[in-house]
């Protein structure tokens, strides 16, 4: 049976792997204009995710008169800025609201199979993280920067109910299988 052309066409674009595991995604760059006596003088900021696929994620801004500069220095703020986020199996333990400056994003957990339906900075910043099933929805601000660091600040919110439990005191008891 043939394979759909367009598969994994959202997957591999614009992103990099280097040789200790972190996945780096680019957001958005924005040109800037400045007016100078003999023209015009263009610099370029990037913004940039970066994650390890097994529950880390940052993101990073990187501003120089260069694209590859800019870059360069984003997916290094992106990588000391990484954190850890609680990932159940592969996909979120609970719906969490996240907001950053006027940006808001939705993260719901969805069944396996369902994907990452989300768009653009909460995509990237979900897939980083190595969630494959939840569903997204931004709610605020179209600013790249600040539904990327809402999405971040959502997923900082997560907490696995071992964790909860053990920080109010109670034990988890496993589940007795009731015979027939």
């Amino acid at each position: 049976m043939a394979e759909p052309r367009n598969r994994n066409r959202r997957d591999n674009k614009d992103s990099q792997s280097d040789n200790s595991g972190i996945t780096e995604k680019v957001v958005f760059i924005n040109r800037c204009a400045k007016v100078v006596k003999g023209g015009r003088r263009f610099s370029f900021s990037a913004l940039i995710v970066a994650g390890d696929h097994s529950g880390k994620v940052g993101c990073g801004f990187g501003k120089a008169n260069e694209v590859s500069e800019a870059i360069r220095k984003a997916s290094e703020s992106a990588k000391k800025a990484m954190r850890k986020v609680s990932v159940k199996e592969n996909t979120i333990p609970h719906e969490v609201i996240g907001e950053f400056g006027g940006g808001r994003v939705l993260l719901r957990p969805a069944s396996p199979g369902t994907g990452v339906i989300a768009g653009g900075g909460v995509r990237a910043v979900v897939e980083a993280a190595g969630i494959k099933d939840v569903l997204a929805k931004s709610l605020g601000s179209n600013n790249h920067a600040n539904v990327v660091k809402a999405t971040i600040a959502a997923l900082a919110q997560l907490r696995l109910r071992e964790e909860i439990y053990k920080i109010r005191g109670f034990e988890i008891r496993p589940k007795i299988a009731q015979e027939a």
